[in-house]
């Protein structure tokens, strides 16, 4: 009768496994984890790297029939006519503009009404503030751009119905191309400071409240704690923030500005991600589109780096 060989239980292969599950896996807790984890995980291979493939079409002659990989390489060539075509400076000078404008403008705000909620004792008043500037965030994009446009309309707006009251020539604001970027920024500002606010509020919440003690020990009045303590406190969460808000400086927003955009403020209006949904969803280049998409995100990371490692040498916080 022929025996079949048994793997002993206590084998080199089965220790070593048994170790390795046990150091990564097998901790109290562990394995929940990272099955929780397994959703976002698989979600951002799908959605996030899988379509990095897609990258190949910016150097072929992409053609749907043939699909990605039997299309002919076509180099640098889409590249080539990035840099060649007449408006590619204004539009990256745009893009640049309101992407620096808005981080400027913007990025201070959350952290004021942040400082300024943290002074409210009252808390019921503090929930309401705190309410009323969240809720703009939760209007969509063609709201608020309605809205801009039901306030500054030439015929019918706010501005120049008030305009016309006082006995003042009624002023065409959409028709303006000067008048887009402060639109655009400040109505930015407005629907998304008080949900950005939120981070750095969870960041107050973290300081040790013995500080606060000590400091009312010495004197200290509310001024000089927000100064020496709170703001302290939260900027490590500042210069994060900076650091990714930088790191965007070339990826505004395509939809509020196509609905804002008109052949009049289009000198002004035109970015980068209007020009590639109306290269490659239009016009259906999509090859040059993806060239300039590619560029677009490879010029974001180099800044991103940039920053990081300027963060990284005057403070000790930065991404990695």
């Amino acid at each position: 009768m022929v025996k079949h060989y048994k793997e002993p239980q206590h084998s080199v292969k089965n220790i070593l496994f048994r170790g390795f599950f046990n150091k990564y896996f097998n901790r109290k807790g562990i394995w929940q984890l990272y099955l929780l984890s397994v959703i976002p995980v698989a979600f951002v291979i799908v959605f996030c790297y899988l379509p990095m493939g897609g990258l190949l079409i910016a150097f072929k002659d992409y053609s749907v029939r043939k699909g990605i990989l039997g299309s002919n390489w076509a180099g640098f060539k889409y590249f080539e006519q990035l840099f060649n075509t007449p408006i590619f400076l204004d539009i990256l000078k745009n893009t640049v503009v309101i992407s620096l404008y808005s981080l400027i403008a913007g990025f201070p705000f959350p952290i004021i009404l942040a400082l300024a909620f943290n002074e409210i004792k009252n808390q019921r008043l503090k929930k309401t503030l705190q309410t009323i500037s969240f809720a703009p965030y939760f209007i969509s994009t063609v709201v608020v751009v309605s809205i801009l446009f039901q306030i500054f309309s030439y015929r019918y707006g706010v501005v120049n119905s008030l305009l016309k009251l006082l006995g003042k020539n009624a002023v065409d604001f959409i028709g303006s191309s000067d008048f887009f970027l402060p639109a655009y920024v400040w109505s930015g500002i407005w629907q998304g400071a008080g949900y950005s606010s939120i981070l750095y509020i969870a960041a107050l919440s973290g300081i040790d409240i013995t500080l606060y003690e000590a400091a009312a020990i010495d004197g200290a009045n509310r001024f000089q704690k927000m100064l020496h303590i709170d703001l302290p406190g939260i900027a490590p969460t500042i210069i994060i923030t900076l650091i990714l808000s930088t790191g965007g400086i070339l990826s505004v927003g395509f939809e509020k500005v196509y609905l804002m955009q008109n052949p009049v403020n289009y000198g002004a209006s035109e970015i980068i991600s209007t020009f590639v949904y109306k290269t490659g969803i239009t016009q259906a280049q999509f090859s040059f589109a993806t060239a300039v998409g590619l560029f677009n995100s490879v010029i974001n990371c180099a800044i991103l780096l940039l920053v990081n490692s300027f963060a990284k040498r005057i403070s000790e916080t930065s991404l990695f």
